[in-house]
């Protein structure tokens, strides 16, 4: 049976908590993309998000929280950390810290590392579906794994309605930011960028006064601290030509400013706009993909927001033979 998909009000948010506490799964916004959520302290609901998206149990999964006394509760923060949670929680990123020895989340969520992905959500559904909940959420973007990432409930419907641990999805409208939440780690050698994401890298390194260091390139299943370090990652079904200046053949065009050619396809930002083209990325490669031709997608500038959108276009476009 197909999941129920309901406005988020408070009836059904309501539902959603009771669901989630006996250890269903719930789909829900957030300001970056829906989740897939399960109560992070059980076992077997996390277990069942793996499962229903055919995720890889080596890659670990961020569990949500309601505020930063929270997260302490759950990880060691090192004083960089807590600038950057100062700085930015509630909102789109993630810190990976050491696992405090008594916490009650499940060892699924970290995938057998000592570290755990942390992150206080904005999104005003998000933060009720906790307080509902009365459980840290574990969720990672409601889709198939490696697929595209959901921006709207009918893309959760779409990827996952045919999941059976999945009993709910809240629709909270289009997620504002429209691009995964950015990852830092704090391993022996320093604040480490392990995923761009919805906030850019130099509003961090404003923050904390020095440049974040690179993660290291990773082989096979070993190494993984963070969600979204797999080669292959956010990729449509049809085949994706990056930095084009026009379409070839049968391909439809993503483009981007004002300088894209006048043939079929779909423009993430006429005016340039990197916060623009981020919330529209999602959903604007879903939308092509439906149609079957291969894309060929424009350069975006390097700079912001566009070392994220980068980044997801890099995976999406690699062999699927690195999933």
């Amino acid at each position: 049976m197909p999941p129920e998909c309901l406005v988020a009000d408070a009836e059904s948010l309501q539902r959603a908590g009771d669901i989630l506490r006996a250890g269903g799964l719930v789909a829900f916004a957030t300001e970056t993309v829906y989740g897939l959520g399960a109560d992070a302290t059980n076992d077997l609901a996390v277990a069942s998000i793996f499962a229903a998206k055919g995720r890889p149990t080596f890659n670990p999964l961020i569990v949500h929280l309601p505020d930063i006394a929270a997260a302490r509760e759950h990880a060691t923060f090192t004083p960089v950390a807590e600038r950057l949670a100062a700085a930015f929680w509630p909102g789109g990123l993630t810190l990976v810290l050491p696992r405090r020895a008594d916490t009650p989340l499940s060892l699924l969520v970290s995938a057998g590392l000592d570290t755990v992905a942390l992150r206080v959500p904005a999104h005003e559904t998000a933060q009720a579906l906790l307080k509902a909940a009365r459980r840290p959420i574990a969720a990672p973007s409601a889709n198939a794994s490696g697929k595209v990432s959901p921006t709207e409930a009918a893309h959760v419907m779409e990827s996952l309605g045919h999941a059976g641990a999945l009993k709910l999805v809240l629709d909270a409208g289009p997620c504002r930011l429209g691009l995964e939440s950015t990852v830092i780690g704090f391993p022996a050698a320093g604040p480490t960028l392990l995923r761009p994401g919805a906030i850019a890298r130099d509003a961090i390194e404003a923050v904390i006064g020095f440049r974040l260091l690179e993660a290291a390139p990773l082989s096979g299943e070993t190494g993984r601290a963070s969600p979204g370090q797999l080669a292959s990652h956010y990729a449509p079904d049809v085949v994706l030509r990056l930095n084009a200046t026009h379409s070839e053949g049968d391909e439809v065009l993503l483009g981007f400013g004002p300088d894209m050619p006048a043939v079929d396809g779909l423009n993430l930002s006429t005016t340039g706009d990197l916060e623009e083209a981020a919330a529209h990325l999602f959903a604007m490669l879903r939308q092509l993909d439906e149609g079957g031709r291969p894309i060929a997608i424009m350069p975006i500038p390097e700079t912001g927001l566009g070392e994220a959108i980068n980044d997801r276009l890099r995976r999406a476009a690699a062999p699927r033979d690195q999933l």
